[in-house]
């Protein structure tokens, strides 16, 4: 298992002054400094997953709990007909952010905003967040990063045109969080709330082929 990249300033932060303090022979103070950075390595850990083969697959973009599965409840969603699944990340989550979809990235935007809680509603609307949005054959699926009440920084390692494979890593956010994932209303929702979830493994949707929805493009 890898260590996100993310991590490693604050890896080095805990474990330099635990070291120089080794060196002066204050062992005991040490040990403060030793617990905080074996948390970082805890945190930014980044352990393989094995994405399922298939057509049409929507993927959980992160680790954690579901909290909204269904009708969408922010206020703010992307234009178009959409359904929500929402995704609480706790701190002792995952917090490596993987594609739901394998396709091309059609935008990323930031927005500025609040640092409430991440499991409340309104932290959709109101919270700092990056929205992500893929394309794959037409369809169009989002996903926004959302801070928390710890979470300060997102991370995001996609652009504009970047193809992706579902799976892929596009990002990371930085302690407890909440990603938001809005999929076409044709899709066929295969979890609920309470259930939990692996980010890049769990099948949280499942999209009807091209043909399916458009058949008259068929003939």
């Amino acid at each position: 298992m890898s260590i996100d990249r993310a991590g490693l300033p604050f890896i080095v932060g805990a474990v330099l002054p635990g070291a120089a303090l080794v060196l002066f022979g204050q062992a005991w103070g040490a040990l403060g400094f030793g617990v905080l950075g074996a948390f970082f390595v805890f945190f930014f850990r980044d352990p393989t997953r094995h994405p399922p083969d298939g057509d049409g697959l929507v993927l959980a973009p992160a680790d954690g709990r579901v909290v909204v599965a269904g009708a969408v409840v922010v206020p703010d969603a992307p234009d178009g007909s959409w359904l929500q699944i929402s995704i609480f990340l706790s701190p002792i989550d995952v917090h490596v952010n993987r594609a739901p979809i394998g396709g091309r990235i059609i935008h990323v935007e930031r927005r500025p905003g609040r640092h409430l809680a991440a499991y409340r509603q309104t932290a959709g609307a109101e919270n700092a967040r990056i929205e992500v949005g893929f394309d794959i054959e037409g369809d169009t699926v989002v996903c926004r990063q959302i801070v928390g009440v710890l979470a300060r920084r997102l991370v995001c390692r996609v652009a504009p045109g970047d193809e992706v494979r579902a799976g892929d890593r596009f990002g990371i956010m930085k302690f407890g969080s909440r990603i938001d994932l809005f999929i076409p209303r044709h899709a066929e929702l295969l979890v609920e709330p309470g259930q939990r979830v692996r980010g890049g493994e769990t099948l949280v949707a499942r999209l009807e082929t091209r043909a399916a929805h458009h058949p008259a493009e068929e003939r």
